[in-house]
């Protein structure tokens, strides 16, 4: 889009807007946890090696209207196209309207795996020597972008990255006193975990003021061509000022989306490795807010609202997709507040600020060394996230070390060569030339895939491949969901509202794998109506809200 920032501005507000509706989707019908819903990086990554694509070379001759006037033509035959202008605008809408079109139909998998229950069944095959060099790689490919923006002021980045672990490590444990407010017990003081909990928000505010101070005091240099110009904050101020005060995101906004086999099969990828984040994300929540494991049903609609809200995400245009947002688990966990209103009420504000167009249009000011610096941070975390997955895994045991190693090593060398090769795969067919090269250059496919091969080829007992901690816990899971207590807690919790009698009704409301009467024999460790009477199937019983303490609305 290089510098049409009124266009930048409209997708940030489309995507605050479609997280938002989403977010109140998933938190109503869907899994029913505290939980926000918003765009991924694991979508990023095959878009971008989608459009490494020699079809997709940007052109050359895209220039800002402020330097088209010092330009020297070197023919009479040359011609410039201005940035923001209706044909640049074409160039970045036609790029888009191939994303939008590709994640649609790649979120038709996602939602396959939610309606149909696959998703229980395809984790049994997916342990953590699959996720790791998945997850990590997802971390590692995004490091050049990462270099690229903090080398434009590498001050200003180191200072952003100081503050972060400052912050976040140092001062995590120092609680500033706050005043608050509740209806019952009126104002009151209480300390609270500000830098825990907001270290990196707190940091690039702080950032952000400071390289506001040095444009204004002329710190920063006004030549474009001098070092430390890009730490400016008046570069893309036009944002702010060329934005609608109010603009409504809607379907087709960009034009009509088109489809692309190659991209949607890089971007079914992200969405596996999206699905399995989740489930994660769904298990940690529930923990964290106190609530009892999700049953069955409730990770299936989870996946299920995580498919549509794809769906949507791509129909409105925001050029990624949607996930659980694994920082919000942790937040739960820091404030202790799982009530589904308060997410609810936050995901109400991100639809106001995406339709407030100026204000997604600040956040295009914002400098890139300080957005290198939070890339450090939250890139590396991503990896970090990655390795924890093998602390299940007997690390002393050669299979393992092997199956590490090669999906690792692998999926680095063969993305770096294929993007310097882009023109090396000739199959005879242009589409499979394609759906291959995009696949191969997207190092999360490739170490994933080989590390799920070998994994489930290679023989290895349950313990050494990590399996059986998760077999262990879902054994807990079966064993707890016996309780009669707990039975009412999850269902409670779970359990879609004001449906309860309608899904009685009839028996073929057992045999979906997204309802709270879904019984799935062959599933029973993941099921709570499995091989017993689950509360919902108990006529004529009631539950006390108050006397339990799970996730409620309020709570």
């Amino acid at each position: 889009m290089d510098t049409d920032n009124v266009g930048k501005s409209e997708i940030t507000g489309t995507l605050y807007v479609a997280s938002g509706i989403i977010t109140l989707l998933q938190t109503s019908v869907g899994v029913r946890l505290p939980i926000v819903q918003g765009g991924t990086f694991a979508l990023l990554v095959p878009t971008l090696s989608y459009f490494n694509l020699p079809e997709w070379k940007c052109p050359s001759n895209i220039v800002t209207l402020s330097s088209l006037g010092n330009r020297t033509f070197s023919s009479t035959n040359e011609t410039y196209i201005a940035a923001g202008s209706i044909e640049h605008k074409e160039i970045w809408m036609s790029r888009l309207r191939v994303i939008q079109g590709s994640i649609m139909c790649a979120a038709v998998f996602e939602v396959f795996l939610g309606a149909t229950g696959i998703v229980g069944k395809m984790l049994k095959f997916i342990g953590p020597l699959s996720i790791f060099p998945t997850v990590t790689l997802l971390g590692l490919s995004l490091f050049r972008s990462a270099a690229g923006m903090a080398a434009k002021h590498w001050w200003i980045c180191g200072a952003t990255i100081l503050l972060m672990m400052l912050f976040s490590q140092y001062l995590d444990r120092i609680n500033i006193p706050c005043v608050f407010y509740s209806r019952l017990g009126g104002c009151s003081k209480q300390a609270f975990p500000v830098f825990k909990m907001f270290p990196i928000i707190l940091a690039i505010l702080i950032m952000w003021v400071v390289c506001v101070v040095l444009t204004e005091t002329g710190v920063f240099p006004e030549d474009s061509n001098q070092w430390g110009y890009a730490a400016r904050t008046d570069l893309r101020t036009d944002a702010i000022y060329s934005s609608p005060w109010f603009r409504i995101p809607y379907p087709g906004q960009w034009g009509m989306p088109t489809v692309s086999l190659s991209a949607i099969c890089a971007i079914l990828s992200g969405i596996l490795a999206t699905t399995v984040e989740s489930v994660g994300d769904y298990h940690a929540c529930a923990k964290l807010a106190g609530s009892p494991p999700p049953p069955l049903h409730a990770v299936n609609r989870g996946i299920l609202i995580e498919g549509l809200g794809t769906f949507f995400d791509g129909l409105m245009g925001t050029g990624n997709g949607t996930t659980s947002v694994s920082i919000n688990v942790g937040v739960v966990g820091i404030t202790k507040v799982g009530s589904r209103r308060v997410i609810q009420f936050s995901a109400l504000f991100m639809i106001v600020f995406g339709v407030f167009t100026k204000f997604g249009a600040l956040f295009i000011t914002l400098p890139d060394p300080i957005i290198g610096g939070a890339f450090f941070i939250l890139f590396g975390m991503i990896v970090a996230v990655g390795i924890s997955s093998l602390q299940y895994v007997n690390m002393n045991s050669g299979r393992n070390l092997f199956i590490i190693g090669f999906s690792l090593f692998t999926g680095l060398a063969i993305p770096q060569w294929i993007q310097a090769n882009t023109s090396v795969i000739r199959t005879g067919n242009q589409t499979v030339d394609s759906v291959c090269t995009v696949l191969l250059s997207t190092g999360m496919f490739v170490g994933g895939f080989i590390g799920f091969v070998l994994d489930n080829t290679i023989k290895g007992t349950t313990e050494e491949r990590g399996l059986l901690y998760w077999k262990n816990m879902r054994a807990s899971v079966e064993k707890s969901q016996s309780s009669k207590y707990l039975l009412e807690r999850i269902s409670a919790t779970y359990d879609l509202p004001h449906v309860g009698d309608i899904l009685r009704s009839s028996r073929v409301f057992r045999h979906l794998p997204f309802c709270q009467t879904y019984s799935d024999r062959g599933n029973a460790e993941f099921s709570g109506c499995a091989n017993k009477t689950c509360i919902c199937c108990l006529s004529g019983q009631s539950v006390d809200l108050k006397q339990n303490h799970y996730i409620t609305d309020n709570h």
